[in-house]
């Protein structure tokens, strides 16, 4: 029997992101440029499926050449006379919904696979117009899928490297020592890994790998590195690159000023050659962008979702600004001067000097990747945001929708606290949003000796505050935060920046700026607080037993907090398991609110300078240490986490996926399409959003996966595999 935590659940919660009211208020050349930056956006977001798992275009394409034949509510007369039942075809629903939603079979918010919950998947392909249409591509595409749609193998249920899992930014036969080596070879070539892949083989005894760089233009160049041959090639993904530059170009016609123009002329070279530096540069100029009325962001940017935790996820998004919730984020960051000091570490540990950034509240119409977040805090350039500056949003039509809670669905809370919890949650995950994203991502500095032998500090005079002693270690040359941290760099980070949002969050300056005085106060406090530490408990979700690793850079922060906090002891934290009025297994977090500002203020204040520390002195191997260490999921010690985890896979709750809008041209004006919050509505949402060239771009993914689908499987099993479907 299938494992539920694999299959995606008929109720999953579906809402669509509002929009309206914020593109009504566009001028006519701002909605311009938002659609085309939205085209941008969505083109290159069907990268990610390339990225995500060697399967997710062929599932994707099978899908949209369904859904194109026929509309969900016209497939549902097909499904059932293929003997499908209600709950079935929902179940249809319901998986293709999560492939678009995830751009992929894989969670975005974990990494699990997760496959079809109905048996009669083929039956229901046969039967489709599609199939009746083109029986031999049909038979072919679901030849190319049939197998991985189900396929639960030990490294096929997560996202990893080598024998842990599957990834799509390296061949299958890489493992940890290939990645390591690739990034030794990137540093000696002054090359990021941001924007690439890794694929391995071998030729007469020696080791060959291919660093494939993002770009429309293709050209290679081969390098001896130590006892292997490397070769750069540029060209991956060229077709969908070209078209994020095309639309990236149209865009650029709107442009509001210069600053935006400029910044679009290095995305369109960056993405033209490749060039990690062009988007740098871009980057500089979006920076100096302030206050945009359209606001946007594209790119290969986050690094979660590579096992090695250097390589970026394509994403773009576009929002249109929230004048009022800004506010209180702007006043946030004219306090920021007076709060930076209050974190707990040597002045010598924070940046020279706090570059202010935008802090602004937004209203998303297009978010192009694998997921939506609740906040962003971005470049993630560190030379950049330690010298330069950043920009911080807030995304406020996902947070109205994401965090809604029903009581009947609360898991792991005293009666007594539900009420409260629902009724702050939203106030104080806004507070916490706030703080971690503009002073958790935007505080701390990192000691860095240069290539030409200058230093950002003084290394006669900077001591560690928790030995005494002269710091003895920094980043040199082209190492960075990420490079250096490789695996845990994200998830390190994540919690460093939820610290700093749980010790700030207890500043009465910070709550009066959003807003909260009094008692009302000490309730988001509370919350946060709460939250924070089932959070913490709901993160063993994420993470796998048999490979003892984490799927979620989040979740294993809060999982690191909370176990700080139950070590604080003098019970601030209480947690212990239950059976629950359903007679199954259940557990209870609790929170003595009255040591918050005590006891729990004393461990975070402490946890949080030793994080800082480690990371300001390039200090891996210590870092590593205490991170693994709190990460370390046991049935050892006063909670056995590993049962705990069982309780908290019997509970869970499917995360929410989110319904967005088109935009199409309408002779001079941009008309927008909304859709229903529902599976159905989520699926025509994509069937609707290439409309002018949907079979090339169909095509062009299955040139790109089938390509190197022989680099993770047998090409003889990826052919024959109809034949047993």
């Amino acid at each position: 029997m299938v494992d539920s935590q694999y299959y995606l659940p008929n109720d999953i919660g579906i809402s669509a992101l509002d929009c309206r009211e914020a593109c009504r208020l566009l001028s006519p050349k701002e909605q311009m440029y938002a659609h085309y930056l939205s085209r941008a956006s969505w083109y290159g977001g069907l990268i990610v499926l390339i990225q995500t798992s060697p399967e997710s275009a062929n599932i994707y394409v099978l899908l949209q050449k369904m859904f194109c034949a026929q509309a969900p509510q016209q497939l549902e007369a097909v499904a059932t006379a293929a003997g499908l039942s209600a709950e079935e075809y929902q179940a249809f629903l319901v998986y293709a919904a999560g492939l678009y939603a995830n751009m992929g079979n894989y969670k975005s918010f974990g990494d699990t696979k997760f496959i079809p919950n109905l048996p009669k998947f083929k039956a229901l392909v046969w039967e489709s117009l599609a199939f009746k249409q083109s029986p031999g591509d049909m038979e072919t595409l679901w030849g190319y899928c049939c197998e991985l749609l189900y396929s639960l193998e030990d490294k096929q249920k997560q996202l990893g490297l080598g024998e842990k899992g599957i990834s799509a930014y390296f061949s299958g036969n890489c493992c940890l020592e290939d990645a390591e080596f690739a990034q030794k070879f990137l540093d000696s070539k002054n090359l990021s890994a941001y924007n690439t892949r890794l694929f391995k083989t071998e030729i007469d005894g020696k080791r060959c790998y291919e660093v494939r760089l993002a770009s429309s233009e293709v050209c290679c160049g081969k390098y001896e590195f130590e006892d292997s041959v490397f070769s750069v090639k540029r060209g991956d993904y060229a077709f969908l690159m070209e078209k994020v530059c095309q639309n990236l170009e149209k865009a650029k016609d709107y442009a509001a000023n210069e600053n935006q123009k400029r910044m679009l002329e290095e995305y369109i070279r960056s993405f033209t050659c490749g060039s990690v530096e062009a988007h740098k540069e871009g980057s500089r100029y979006w920076i100096k962008d302030k206050g945009p009325i359209v606001e946007s962001y594209i790119g290969f940017i986050e690094s979660y979702r590579d096992p090695f935790g250097s390589r970026g996820e394509f994403e773009g998004f576009v929002a249109v600004v929230n004048k009022a919730m800004s506010a209180r984020f702007a006043q946030l960051v004219s306090s920021a001067e007076v709060l930076l000091p209050e974190l707990p570490w040597p002045l010598a540990f924070e940046k020279d000097r706090f570059l202010k950034p935008d802090f602004t509240s937004l209203d998303v119409l297009t978010f192009a990747g694998s997921g939506i977040p609740a906040g962003i805090n971005i470049p993630n350039y560190d030379d950049i945001r330690q010298t330069e500056g950043f920009k911080n949003v807030s995304l406020g039509n996902v947070l109205a929708v994401a965090y809604a809670t029903q009581k009947d669905k609360l898991t792991f809370l005293e009666e007594n606290d539900k009420d409260l919890y629902i009724k702050w949650k939203g106030p104080s995950f806004e507070v916490q949003v706030g703080l971690h994203e503009l002073l958790g991502h935007g505080s701390g500095k990192l000691f860095v000796q240069d290539d030409k032998g200058k230093y950002n500090f003084d290394q006669t005079a900077v001591r560690n505050p928790e030995t005494g002693e002269l710091i003895s270690s920094w980043y040199k040359g082209s190492e960075t935060w990420d490079s250096k941290f490789s695996t845990i760099a994200s998830s390190y980070e994540e919690c460093r920046a939820e610290c700093v949002g749980l010790y700030l969050c207890l500043n009465k300056q910070v709550l009066s700026i959003f807003g909260h005085e009094g008692e009302d106060a000490e309730e988001v406090v509370y919350v946060n607080w709460l939250n924070m530490v089932r959070a913490g408990l709901l993160g063993l979700e994420f993470y796998t037993p048999e490979s003892k690793s984490w799927r979620q850079a989040h979740m294993q922060a809060r999982f690191v907090i909370l176990r700080v906090l139950l070590e604080a002891g003098e019970g601030l934290v209480g947690l212990r398991e239950c059976t629950g009025a359903d007679g199954r297994p259940d557990a209870v977090i609790t929170l003595d609110r009255s040591k918050i500002y005590t006891v729990g203020k004393s461990a975070i204040q402490r946890f949080l300078c030793k994080l800082q520390v480690h990371k300001s002195t390039a200090d891996v191997e210590g870092g590593r240490a205490l991170y693994e260490g709190y990460s370390a999921v046991t049935a050892d010690g006063t909670h056995n986490f590993l049962h705990l985890r069982e309780t908290v896979l019997l509970r869970k709750e499917a995360r929410k996926m989110f319904v967005q809008a088109n935009t199409y041209i309408k002779g001079d004006a941009v008309e927008l399409v909304e859709y229903e919050g529902s599976a159905a509505g989520l699926i025509q949402s994509f069937v609707e959003r290439f409309p002018d060239d949907a079979e090339e771009v169909e095509a062009q993914l299955l040139q790109m996966t089938c390509m190197d689908s022989s680099c993770w499987y047998p090409s003889e099993i990826i052919i024959s595999n109809y034949y047993q479907g």
